[in-house]
């Protein structure tokens, strides 16, 4: 069992930064793959960032691509999302979630945090 808990969200101005983290519980963590999403008021919820299990491959989405970046800290069970230039249109809750899997993008995933809200006021 891997648990999830996001951490980092709040309000800020367009063009200001934020970083997320993702803290994970269990001794296997790095064996994790592990994924950001949103979900915005109205919508579905979008694919943002991956990152493989060593932190050796990354994978953005297209409207994020130059703004975020995705990181991991093994021996601190964490992985971040850092955001920068972030624009109203980011404004949603997000997830993070873990599959013990090699793959960068694994077609499920078996853990999901509890969310954290960014609000980007433009």
């Amino acid at each position: 069992q891997v648990q999830l808990v996001e951490s980092g969200g709040g309000l800020v101005q367009a063009g200001g930064s934020l970083r997320l983290s993702c803290a994970a519980s269990g001794r296997t963590f790095s064996r994790y793959a592990v994924g950001w999403f949103r979900q915005a008021p109205g919508k579905e919820r979008e694919f943002v960032a991956a990152i493989n299990w060593s932190g050796g491959r990354t994978v953005y989405a297209e409207s994020v691509k130059g703004r975020f970046t995705i990181s991991r800290d093994n021996a601190k069970s964490t992985v971040y999302l850092q955001m920068n230039s972030l624009k109203p249109e980011d404004t949603a809750v997000y997830y993070c979630a873990a599959a013990r899997t090699d793959d960068l993008m694994p077609r499920t995933y078996d853990y999901w945090g509890q969310g954290t809200q960014v609000t980007v006021s433009s």
